[in-house]
This record gives C-alpha cells, sequence and structure tokens, in this order.
C-alpha cells in the first residue's frame, strides 16, 4: 500500500512514482513521453491497488463555499450505505473548478462532517490507500489516462479554437453540440498539429447506438447515443473536467455505491461509455431527487436559503438537522421520525429514497429541533444553551440551571433563548392590563392585594433556595384560602412583566434572587395603587 503526494512527487514506498508527462505552455499542453500502453506497468499498479472486496462509498464535494442542505444528505446517505454494509466512507475533494473555489471552504467540509459526526474513513486529512484525495493533486493520472483513452479509441484530440467549437449548429431539440469534426483527422493530420504546437483539449468520443443503465431509485433508463455530446474530458490547461475526473477516481478508489443528485441522471450514459471503453466494471447508483424550497425552486444560497452552518447559527441542533435532512426525500417505514445516527445506520434502506423532489420545511426541523432538545439530559441542554443565557443575562451569581431547567421544556431552537429570558435582566416596562386574568380570576384590585399579601412573606424567607420559595408562596395560597393562580399570576406578571415566560412565578423568583424579587414586587405595588 502507498500513496502519491503532490503532483509529480512520490512518497516514501511508492515503487511507481508518477513522473511528469507533459509541460504547460500556456494556452494547451504538449506531450513529453507518448510511450503509453495498455500494458504498462503504471497502469497495471494502479490497479492493483484499488480495494475489493468491501463497499466503498464517497462523498465529494466541491470546495466553493459552504454546505447546503442537498450536500449534506449526499454525504449522510453515502456515509449510512458504507456503515449498513460494513465498508468505508471516502472523503474526496473536487476541486478542478478553480474559478469557484473558494478560500476555507475545504475546512467548512471538515468541520461539518465532524460536527455531524460522518466520520470519513480515507481523505485528505488522513490519507488512505488510494491517494491523494484531492483531484488537483492528481491531475497527472487524468492525463495518463485521458492519452490510454485516445489509444483505446474512446476520446481523441480536439484543435479546435472555444470560439470554433461552439458556433456549431443546434439538433432538431435545439441543443448545441460539438460536431465531432476533430474525431474525423487522420493520424498524420494529429501528428503534424502536434508538431505544429497547437494547442488542444481532449474531448470524449461519442460511439453510434444507445446506453442502458440502471439507477437503484429509478430503474433502468436508456438514452440514443446521438443526444450526447463529445465532452471536453481534459481542458486546455491541462484539468480534467468533473466528466472525466469522477470516472476515474471512482474506479481507483475502489467506488461500488455513487450517490449523487438526480440532474447528473442525464450525464450517467456518458460516464458508462468512459467505463466500456476503459473496460471497467460500473458501479451502483443511486440519484436523489432534489431538496426544493417549494414547489417549484431548488433550494439555493443566491436566493437565502439556509446552508447547514446557517441552521447551526440559527439554533438548530446537529443531531436534529441531521434526522431531518435524513427524511427529506426517504422514508424508512412507519410513523417512526426520531432517529439518532446509529439508529439511521441500522434501518437506512435505498429502497426508501423517493423519485420526487422533497420540500425543506422550515416548520418541521423546528419540531424535530424541540424534539432533540427535550431529550437532551439537563447538564447537555445547559452547556448549549448557556452562551445564548449569557447574551442577556451576565450577573455572576444567578442560577444558570435553573434557567436551563425552565427553557428545555418550552425551547424550540436556541436562539430563541435571549428573548425568552430577556426580563431576567431588566424588568421591561408593561400595562398594568397584564394582571386581569378572567382564568386566573384576577383583576388589578385583587392583584394588588396579592402583591400585598407576598411581599412581607417574600421578605421573610430565610434561606434562599426554590424549594423555600415554593414552600413560603404555597403557605400564603392556603393562608389566604385562594386558588394558585390568584396569587401566582399577579406575582409572575410583578416579577417578569410578561405574559407569557418559561417558568412560573416560583422558578422566576427564585431564580432572580431575594433582593430583585423584592424590588420587583415593590415596583408593581407602586403600578397598582
Amino acid at each position: 500500500m502507498f500513496e502519491y503526494g503532490s503532483v509529480g512527487e512520490a512518497k516514501a514506498g511508492c515503487p511507481l512514482p508518477i513522473k511528469s508527462l507533459y509541460k504547460s505552455e500556456g494556452y494547451g499542453f504538449t506531450i513529453m513521453d507518448s510511450s503509453i500502453n495498455i500494458n504498462d506497468k503504471w497502469f497495471e499498479e494502479m490497479e492493483r491497488r484499488i480495494p475489493v472486496g468491501e463497499v466503498r462509498t464517497r462523498f465529494a464535494p466541491s470546495p466553493t463555499g459552504y454546505m447546503h442542505v442537498g450536500n449534506l444528505r449526499t454525504a449522510l446517505y453515502t456515509y449510512l450505505i458504507a456503515r449498513k454494509y460494513g465498508g468505508k466512507f471516502i472523503l474526496r475533494i473536487e476541486d478542478t473548478d478553480q474559478e469557484r473555489y473558494i478560500e476555507g471552504a475545504i475546512d467548512v467540509i471538515y468541520n461539518t462532517l465532524k460536527s455531524c459526526g460522518l466520520q470519513h474513513d480515507e481523505g485528505p486529512d488522513i490519507g488512505g490507500p488510494v491517494g491523494p484525495y484531492i483531484q488537483t493533486e492528481r491531475r497527472e493520472i487524468y492525463r495518463r489516462y485521458a492519452e490510454l483513452l485516445i489509444k483505446k479509441g474512446g476520446a481523441y484530440r480536439c484543435f479546435c479554437e472555444k470560439d470554433e467549437s461552439e458556433e456549431n449548429p443546434s439538433d432538431e431539440k435545439g441543443i448545441k453540440k460539438y460536431d465531432g469534426r476533430c474525431s474525423r483527422l487522420s493520424e498524420e493530420e494529429v501528428n503534424r498539429l502536434l508538431a505544429e504546437g497547437r494547442p488542444y483539449v481532449i474531448r470524449q468520443k461519442i460511439p453510434p447506438g444507445t446506453t442502458t443503465f440502471t439507477d437503484m431509485v429509478y430503474g433502468e433508463i436508456t438514452v440514443d447515443n446521438e443526444t450526447l455530446d463529445d465532452n471536453v474530458l481534459i481542458k486546455s490547461d491541462g484539468l480534467p473536467t468533473y466528466n472525466f475526473a469522477n470516472v476515474i477516481d471512482d474506479h481507483l478508489m475502489g467506488i461500488t455505491h455513487v450517490v449523487r443528485g438526480s440532474e447528473y441522471l442525464s450525464s450517467t450514459p456518458k460516464y458508462n461509455l468512459l467505463y466500456k471503453a476503459f473496460g471497467w466494471e460500473i458501479p451502483k447508483y443511486i440519484h436523489c431527487a432534489p431538496v426544493m424550497r417549494d414547489a417549484h425552486n431548488k433550494m439555493s444560497k443566491r436566493h437565502g436559503d439556509p446552508s447547514y452552518e446557517d441552521l447551526i447559527k440559527l439554533g438548530y441542533l446537529s443531531d436534529a438537522i441531521l434526522n431531518y435532512v435524513a427524511l427529506l426525500g426517504w422514508s424508512p417505514g412507519g410513523e417512526r421520525e426520531i432517529f439518532r445516527l446509529p439508529e439511521l445506520v441500522e434501518v437506512f434502506d435505498i429502497s426508501g429514497i423517493s423519485k420526487s423532489p422533497a420540500i425543506f420545511d422550515i416548520a418541521k426541523l423546528n419540531h424535530f429541533n424541540s424534539e432533540y432538545i427535550r431529550s437532551m439530559s439537563l447538564e447537555d441542554f445547559h452547556s448549549a444553551a448557556l452562551p445564548y443565557i449569557r447574551e442577556v443575562v451576565e450577573r455572576p451569581d444567578i442560577d444558570t440551571m435553573a434557567i436551563a431547567e425552565i427553557l428545555q421544556p418550552r425551547c424550540e431552537k436556541l436562539t430563541d433563548i435571549p428573548e425568552k429570558i430577556d426580563f431576567l435582566a431588566r424588568l421591561p416596562e408593561y400595562d398594568t392590563s397584564l394582571y386581569v386574568h378572567k382564568k386566573s380570576k384576577t383583576d388589578e384590585k385583587i392583584s394588588l392585594e396579592m402583591l400585598n399579601a407576598a411581599l412581607p412573606v417574600i421578605e421573610g424567607i430565610g434561606g434562599w433556595t426554590r424549594e423555600n420559595v415554593h414552600k413560603a408562596l404555597f403557605e400564603l395560597v392556603e393562608k389566604l384560602g385562594v386558588k394558585n393562580a390568584t396569587l401566582l399570576w399577579p406575582l409572575r406578571i410583578a416579577l417578569a412583566g410578561k405574559e407569557v415566560t418559561p417558568g412560573g412565578a416560583v422558578e422566576i423568583c427564585y431564580i432572580l434572587g431575594k433582593d430583585e424579587a423584592i424590588k420587583r414586587v415593590q415596583r408593581g405595588i407602586k403600578k397598582l395603587s
């Protein structure tokens, strides 16, 4: 086992380093060594190191800035298939589109996978037997296989200028295609153009006939090859296009199951023709319908739809996001919806993936998040909630665990917390109409009586604990001969100044502390007097 280092450089233990085959010369590239043949030992060694006998899946994102929900779903399904069958989950960075590359985007990918618990078995950061795992570090590999493909008749050099190749007329369906003129050049003409130093790209040669493939979601699909374009495989700068690089990489990395969006269904016949031209086994395909913002529009960062990072910033828990994303286009069967990651591994079945687009419903995600919040231990919730509590409550002496306890059953998102407890930091201005509550049998007059009765009781509490506050106030209820709410409603309004609060009068009174509670009750008496 060995792995390659950067382009043209072999790491220790590599018996057959990748040597430089090409020299960049501005527009196009020039062959330095054309002695490639099917039996070349380099190719034999590349084939020997392909892992066999296990399920191998890959997540292959482009580092373009953020992890959108569709990307995360692909990563999750890819992970689940690998873990379900005891296989390997590989991370590969597809960065050949340098124009869209964003600095720091690879770190976003690493951090997202780590945050979600989707631990990869091989990848750029941890290595593996079939590296490198970053496409720009594999360009020599692509060039060699492109040359091999030419020798096998599956590709050809195209010397057309870019604007020339784009001037071809559209077919009867209005699809603009390259007319394949360079595929008809004789060997002598090709050699002459090469000798002249003419720049070129390498294009796939589409054969006549039809191509049939089977997708595990969409079933058997047949395409007329006449509808397929002779796609560019190696660009003029020597870098591969996605259409070529992903096939080479999937084969050399031993990928058995390919999970990707349904937008790649139309390209799959071209990929299969590449596999057949090389004589390689075709992997199993799992194409997933898109995640939609609504019935007509895909989710898009451009339109303000949230990425995974955005959802975390909005106060959603990673586990809840992952659970919800799993159900966007997949059904486990039955009524159960809440699944932790290990449980998803157990129940996941490719047959449950739907052909229909899934609509991202933020209200549904809120439901999932609240369920996960309520299922947390108080200690874990306190840890997650503390930064949000401290946004508004700065007192070092306040019992933040008690605050977390009243928040946990009443919180959908962590970002709800500051607004829910802002009254703990500062009593808001409020109208005395809040003291009027028919169900609690209170009005302003009765509320004033209750506050006047409660004030000396609160002042007289010795050890300030929640238990002592509860005991004192409920003894007062019994003494006054009123219903609980008759006393506790006006007391809560005086303490919080809000109609709706997490926790009741007892909890709020305790959390505020004796001195602050007394001040607020006194203020309530003054407002009602």
